[in-house]
Formats: C-alpha cells, structure tokens, sequence
C-alpha cells in the first residue's frame, strides 16, 4: 500500500471522515555539487518520487495532534507552548516548523492527521526536509497563508539549524519545496535562485542505497564546515564559492595540507556542477557521468567523507557497462550513492550491482530507479 493510501485510510479509522487536506513532500538525491550548500555553491538535485504525506483537517483550537503510521505514535503539542525536544525524535520536527513559521510571523492554526512516508530514514535521501516541508505544507492548508518555496525552505532549514541543532545547507529544503517533474533543479545557495534541467534522454537515475547508516557524522559535518570556512577567511573572501579553481591552485601552498583538500574539492565541485548544467542542456549522459565519477573521487580523497561501502557500491556501479557514472550522494560516511544509467538496462543493472556489491561486502542493498517529482504540495483538498 503507498503512503497516501495509508494516511487516507488511517485518518478515516482515526476521525471516521475523509480527510479534508492531503499533502506531500518529497525527498531528494542530489546528482552532483555535494558539500558545496554551506559554502554559498551550487547544488544540483532532483526531487525523487519518495515523499513524507499527511492527511489532516484543521482543529478549532490551537493544538496539533499527529499520528505516525511509520513511528506507531501518537503525539501532541499546543501551538502557544512550543518547546524545544530534549532528544530529536519525528515530532521535533513539527514543532520545529511550527516555532520557524511562528517566528516569521505565519499565523498558526491547529490541525490534526496521519503522517507516513517511503524516503529512508538516515540514507542521504533528506527523509528529515520531506517532514519538514509536509508539515509547512499542512500549517499552510490549515491557516491560509500564501505558500512560496524559498520562504518556505527557508524557515524549514531554520527549524533545523535553530530549533534541532543540526547545521544544514539549504539545498535539502530548498528542492523538497521546489522540485520540478521530470528535471533536476540547479541551485545557487547565495541567491536561491534556481533553473532547471533535464536528464539527458535515454538516461535513469538509480538510487543505491548501501545499507549502512551514517557514524559519527553530526561531529564530521561540523568539523568539514569549520574547515571551509576557515580556507574562505584565509583568502579574504565570504565563502569558497567566491574563488575559481585556477586562482585557488596559484595559492594553494598557501594553506596547510588537510586544509587545502577540503578547499581543492568544494572549488572544484562547483565548477562540475556549473559544467554539469551545461552537458545536460546537451543531452550528454557520458560528459554528466565522467562529472560524477570526478565528484566521488574528490569527495573520497580530498573531503573524505566516503565510506568502505559507499566505494565498494560505487565501484560496482562503475563496472558495468549500462552505466555513465556513480558516485555517493548526501553528507557521506554512509547512506546512499546515485548512478546514472541507460534506462533500457536499469532493471538488469540493479540487479547486477545489488549482487555484487553483496557478495563483496556482505550488506544488504536497495537499489530503485527513481524519477524527478514535483516539491511540497497539497494533492487534495476537499471542496
């Protein structure tokens, strides 16, 4: 049964009436232009059809009552006494967008639902920003304001830097509210603003999720942005964004050794991610598959944030003849990779990969084509 399914159905059996509202919020694999979000870069993800959903109607009070299908729990908070989790759990993330709307100045209204998803939870799919926009989604059913995505995302990531602790980009938000069917969304963080591409024709996405969760990456993430920021100071600039590779390379003896791969690769990524719009307005799936290729070695050697698995899976994927690219997707250390295949061959090359990437490592993959879907919105809406 889907996850819209299962949220009608479990409303009508908690409420005993149809829901008055049902909204979604996918989640994301980004194609190329990984740990560039917090350094001002460019991103280049795609809205994939796996999405957080929630079926509700509004409550004449200021409370939100929730049910997670997916958590089996049952919670609630009052809208007037928002507090801050003591541990993060799927509720914080409720509240969190509830304190960030409040704070923009969003009147709230209460409402109440059932909330189920299928984006994997920990896999680099951004399961965290599908929640966070399902929710923006449903307090703007309830409450009547006016949706725009980037002020959307915009409170979203800030209920996650502000309200949950954890210091994110923008581009996880940003494309589970904005994502367009059937294209890839290039970012600019600085500016937010975005345009669109298609995947080359005759090309696929296949999400290969590796079967291990991210170690250790909350201490990691934060010690890679401190390193990027301190690089941006050194070079007397806001950002790493603001210096192109060929300046970066006549300075580079001027930073210590570790501190110059972390900087080597968001320079250099961004530049892929500029080229990568480029070769997909040509349809050329082997220029946007070497790119990827590229990205992964630099993210592996130079940002070292790969894992044992995510190299193992992203080799496997590289071997077989269908595909153009691979490389690993998200923060790292774990979680998923994404490869670019040709589309005739993608039920086989799943199938190939998945086996021996087990029979190298051991682990369990999941491996699923996915396509590019629309971002946050309401998909009913009664009367």
């Amino acid at each position: 049964m889907t996850p819209a399914n299962k949220v009608r159905q479990q409303f009508f059996a908690e409420f005993k009436e149809e829901a008055a509202f049902i909204v979604r919020a996918p989640g994301r694999v980004n194609l190329i232009g990984e740990h560039t979000d917090y350094n001002d870069g460019f991103v280049f993800p795609m809205a994939i059809d796996r999405a957080t959903w929630i079926a509700l109607r509004p409550r004449d009070d200021n409370k939100v009552f929730a049910i997670s299908i997916d958590m089996d729990d049952r919670r609630d908070f009052a809208l007037d006494d928002l507090r801050r989790p003591a541990e993060v759990d799927w509720l914080a993330y409720l509240t969190g967008v509830a304190w960030s709307l409040r704070e923009r100045g969003y009147a709230l209204r209460g409402w109440e639902g059932v909330v189920s998803g299928d984006v994997p939870i920990g896999s680099g799919l951004s399961s965290s920003a599908a929640l966070e926009l399902a929710a923006a989604r449903a307090f703007q059913c309830v409450s009547g304001f006016e949706w725009d995505a980037a002020e959307m995302a915009l409170a979203c990531q800030r209920a996650e830097n502000n309200w949950l602790g954890v210091n994110c980009g923008i581009m996880d938000q940003m494309i589970s509210a904005a994502g367009i069917e059937d294209r890839a969304l290039l970012i600019d963080c600085r500016s937010l603003e975005t345009s669109t591409a298609p995947l080359p024709a005759g090309a696929a996405v296949v999400i290969l999720d590796t079967g291990t969760r991210r170690g250790l990456v909350d201490s990691e993430y934060n010690e890679r942005r401190a390193q990027c920021e301190a690089a941006a100071r050194h070079f007397g600039i806001a950002a790493l964004r603001d210096i192109d590779l060929e300046t970066f390379e006549r300075r580079v003896h001027e930073l210590d050794p570790l501190m110059r791969k972390r900087a080597r690769h968001v320079i250099s990524e961004n530049e892929r991610t500029l080229q990568a719009r480029e070769v997909m307005d040509a349809g050329d799936a082997a220029a946007l598959g070497k790119l990827m290729i590229e990205s992964h070695i630099s993210l592996r050697d130079d940002f070292e944030v790969s894992s044992a698995a995510l190299d193992a899976i992203v080799d496997c994927a590289n071997a077989e003849a269908a595909c153009y690219g691979a490389r690993m997707t998200g923060a790292g250390f774990g979680g998923c990779a994404v490869a670019l295949v040709e589309a005739d061959e993608a039920g086989a090359f799943s199938e190939q990969v998945a086996a021996n990437y087990q029979a190298a490592t051991g682990n369990q993959p999941a491996l699923y084509v996915s396509k590019a879907s629309r971002g946050a919105e309401t998909v009913f809406a009664a009367g």
